[in-house]
């Protein structure tokens, strides 16, 4: 899914250099959709492959358009703020503090310096993850 790189760098810097946020329960991911689907005059947000089906299926035959999202950066004001911000219809992940040390480990595999390993684990482990690339 889109945005998992700078999630993920973000995500790793507050826990290296800011921890005590994480295990205070205070990081949160906003999500923001990956599709904004418009049918005569309702629009539709899908942040999954699965939302975007259900509702192309709820629109049936009609016209409709659809735009595609890679995150963050590229959405509008007005789309962020109806979205990612507005505390009725956004999506927000709390970081939890449990597990901190697997979590650390993968940290280590897939940000380190042992790039060995990093091909090794993708090569073990790449096919359990290949429904959410965006391979469009």
């Amino acid at each position: 899914m889109d945005g998992f790189q700078i999630r993920t760098l973000i995500l790793t810097m507050i826990y290296r250099l800011m921890p005590k946020l994480i295990e205070a329960g205070k990081v949160y991911i906003a999500e923001s959709p990956l599709y904004e689907i418009t049918c005569g005059n309702e629009t539709y947000f899908a942040y999954t492959e699965q939302e975007k089906a259900e509702i192309m299926e709820k629109i049936g035959g009609r016209k409709f358009t659809i735009q595609r999202s890679k995150g963050l950066g590229e959405n509008d004001a007005d789309m962020m703020s109806f979205t990612t911000m507005a505390p009725d219809t956004r999506r927000l992940i709390q970081v939890m503090p449990t597990d901190a040390e697997p979590t650390e480990r993968m940290f280590d595999v897939l940000l380190g310096d042992n790039l060995a390993g990093r091909k090794e684990y993708i090569a073990e482990h790449g096919s359990e993850f290949i429904e959410l690339a965006d391979v469009q």
